[in-house]
């Protein structure tokens, strides 16, 4: 996934929570591979709430609040209502994950619905995924913001505990967007080589603007941060324990 992506923050976290991740067609199924190593199932558009609804009902309690099924938010309206509502009338106790990052960024960064815009870049009518996920039958939705780690875990735990239907939204727009008015990059963090103690918990991410430096010995290293690929999103920072990644100088 692209240095900065929404989805990073998410699938690290449902890494952490050992959640088993039933997963759509996206960019974001890149979530699969290591070190997210964060989704289980992909089938087809529309499957991860399908799949998620149907596993759910052959395990037994305490295993059903691991299932998560996560979507992207073009698929969902694409694909994904039908199955949604579903799961609301048949009280199916999941949890969805609905990854709105504005924009249909898999096949090029197409508008969709939930945009605001149309193909041809003029305003439209604004689909409420939070409202729209209510009116399919679904009491308990939430809006988190993926790129903190913190609320994301604490509303990940909550809902996987809920044994009803929930739908959890991460909202944050696609680091890819061209509309500075939509996606406005942030300053790129860098390390300090003299506060780094080589544990590696940044390299968790599998973000592509952080690299790993050996040392020559090869016993020991240093993680850098490729200052012309990090947009800022502060997610490593979250992680680093010994103060090491800041804002570059």
């Amino acid at each position: 996934m692209c240095p900065g992506c929404p989805h990073r923050g998410l699938f690290y976290t449902l890494n952490r929570l050992n959640a088993y991740v039933t997963g759509d067609i996206g960019c974001y199924t890149l979530g699969f591979m290591p070190p997210l190593n964060a989704m289980d199932t992909c089938v087809c558009m529309g499957a991860a709430i399908s799949n998620a609804s149907g596993i759910v009902r052959v395990l037994a309690p305490e295993e059903q609040r691991r299932v998560v099924g996560v979507i992207g938010d073009s698929t969902f309206l694409h694909t994904g209502v039908n199955s949604l509502m579903e799961m609301a009338y048949n009280k199916v106790p999941a949890t969805i994950v609905i990854l709105d990052n504005r924009i249909t960024a898999m096949t090029g960064r197409q508008e969709n619905p939930t945009s605001g815009f149309t193909l041809k870049g003029e305003k439209a009518t604004q689909v409420d995924l939070a409202e729209l996920c209510r009116v399919l039958g679904v009491q308990h939705v939430r809006t988190v913001d993926p790129n903190d780690l913190t609320a994301t875990r604490q509303v990940m735990e909550e809902e996987m505990a809920r044994p009803e239907p929930s739908v959890v939204i991460t909202n944050r727009p696609c680091c890819l967007i061209k509309d500075p008015a939509r996606f406005t990059p942030g300053h790129p963090l860098s390390i300090d080589p003299a506060a780094c103690t080589g544990c590696k918990a940044c390299l968790r991410l599998g973000c592509p603007a952080i690299e790993w430096l050996p040392d020559p010995d090869g016993k020991k290293g240093k993680a850098r941060i490729d200052s012309l690929l990090c947009n800022g999103c502060t997610v490593c920072r979250q992680l680093c324990k010994f103060d090491a990644i800041r804002l570059e100088e």
